[in-house]
């Protein structure tokens, strides 16, 4: 072979090796380098309060998400609506009909009882390790060695939903520094109230029907399955919640004087949450399932999913599990009636003798894709009435309280509804792709996560399908006091996106 021959083929080779997508060793090894630098973001994203129900946490979380994003060449808008402002940061290639893909996360978080934390603040993260069967706070000394995957960083929305934000950002640092090609245009949605039900988001969606335009919809959110190994998720349940609000004497009164005469509304109220379930903890309501049926094929998908039903009920602390279906991935695909918080009168060192005034109970209900939203609230509406109930929308008047032996409160909101996204469709074989290629083996796939996410308006009113892709670890403990973020599953995070961000679409 003569020089002009090995020349040519040369620049024949070049194109398809700036072009060839990193392999499981690469994708490892550029993010290994990355990682403390990584961490360090975070850290100071972890750092910044997020509550949405104050203002200056949301200006504040927003200004460092605009910044990110901007410094790295993203083009953001900021997008008014009825709730909080949504961001939208683009970064386009060259190329005529190139596709599209959105990333969702969001940015605030829940609200925070400092006390409940084994830590001076939420908003100052700290790294731990196990030790003597506690999680104990180390300060970690300025190093370049890679971190233990078995360390944790802990703090407010370290996992839920800050990280895969940071996540993102390396992603994306790292495949702009080794010069790796895509070949799709990329929208990042934040959203600063998705634990309020993200009001801004759902009420806008049809409005900004051109800004938030795009071809596959990546929902960067929520936990793996519980064995902690890579996994895609392709639905998640809709929200409604309601109140209930039961009323009993104008004031508390003496349980002595009173205790055999006024009707004690905790005792009532505590009869109807019973009566809305069997011994198995099947919703009794009429109606509440209806349109839901497990096929065969449709247990089969579930069956796979490598569920140990042992371990799951030790790690939550229980003997034993309702009955709604016959395993935990079953059940996931039913609407629930969950009792999530309930108040009256006082408790342990508070606690008095007497009847008390009201009695207080938030539901949550989870639906499925098969379940309106609206619908399910009517029928718990229904199932009240049903028990001799006159239902009020506001305090019941001075007439009404005497008009009426039993008075409730019934307020209600449906946020968004539920998806779901059907398996060996395109989204399902690219991003099974890139996840095989990070980690050399087909990913664990959910039919329905548990969790809800803001996307049906997506999927509804854009017709954009939606996967979400899991990186945090299961027991973060997200929504609760010590929320934490694995190391390993924060690195193994990045890796995940790298690869997506490196799949040929």
């Amino acid at each position: 072979m003569n020089f002009f021959k090995i020349v040519i083929i040369g620049l024949i080779l070049i194109p398809s090796l700036v072009l060839a997508q990193p392999d499981k060793k690469v994708l490892n090894e550029v993010t290994n380098r990355e990682l403390n630098q990584s961490l360090s973001t975070l850290i100071d994203f972890l750092k910044i309060p997020n509550d949405a129900n104050f203002p200056s946490h949301v200006s504040e979380t927003m200004k460092w998400v605009k910044t990110s994003f901007e410094s790295r060449g993203f083009q953001v808008t900021i997008l008014p609506t009825e709730g909080k402002p949504l961001l939208v940061a683009e970064s386009k290639i060259k190329g005529k009909n190139t596709p599209t893909v959105m990333f969702y996360a969001h940015a605030d978080g829940q609200p925070v009882d400092s006390s409940k934390w084994f830590q001076d603040s939420p908003y100052q993260p700290v790294y731990k390790k196990w030790e003597n069967g506690k999680w104990e706070i180390f300060e970690r000394k300025a190093s370049n060695e890679l971190p233990n995957d078995e360390w944790r960083i802990f703090a407010r929305s370290a996992s839920d939903d800050k990280s895969p934000i940071v996540m993102f950002l390396t992603a994306y640092d790292i495949s702009v520094k080794e010069k790796f090609k895509r070949n799709y245009h990329i929208k990042f949605v934040v959203d600063f109230e998705e634990e309020q039900s993200s009001l801004g988001l759902r009420s806008s969606v049809s409005k900004y029907a051109s800004e938030l335009a795009a071809d596959q919809l990546i929902i960067l959110d929520g936990p793996r399955h519980i064995s902690n190994l890579p996994t895609l998720t392709f639905g998640a349940r809709g929200i409604a919640t309601m109140q209930l609000k039961v009323y009993g004497p104008r004031l508390p009164q003496h349980s002595g004087h009173y205790g055999n005469y006024a009707p004690n509304p905790a005792l009532r109220l505590s009869q109807l949450l019973a009566g809305m379930k069997d011994d198995q903890g099947r919703v009794t309501i009429p109606g509440y399932y209806d349109g839901i049926q497990l096929d065969d094929d449709v247990k089969a998908i579930l069956n796979a999913i490598p569920d140990d039903e042992t371990e799951i009920r030790k790690k939550l602390g229980v003997g034993g599990a309702d009955q709604i279906a016959e395993t935990y991935q079953q059940a996931l695909q039913y609407p629930s009636l969950n009792i999530r918080g309930l108040s009256s009168g006082w408790v342990e060192s508070e606690s008095r003798t007497i009847v008390p005034s009201e009695a207080i109970a938030e539901l949550d209900l989870r639906l499925v894709v098969e379940s309106d939203g609206n619908r399910m609230v009517e029928l718990v509406r229904n199932y009240i009435e049903s028990k001799g109930y006159y239902i009020v929308s506001d305090e019941p008047t001075e007439a009404e309280r005497l008009a009426h032996d039993r008075i409730i409160r019934v307020q209600s909101d449906v946020s968004y509804a539920a998806f779901r996204t059907s398996f060996n469709t395109p989204i399902d074989l690219w991003l099974t792709g890139a996840m095989q290629r990070a980690f050399g083996a087909v990913p664990i796939k959910e039919r329905t996560g548990g969790g809800s996410v803001p996307i049906s308006p997506f999927v509804k009113e854009l017709h954009i399908p939606a996967v979400i892709v899991p990186t945090v670890n299961r027991d973060n403990n997200q929504h609760s006091p010590n929320e934490n973020i694995r190391i390993g599953n924060y690195r193994e995070g990045i890796v995940t996106i790298l690869a997506i961000l490196t799949e040929k679409l």
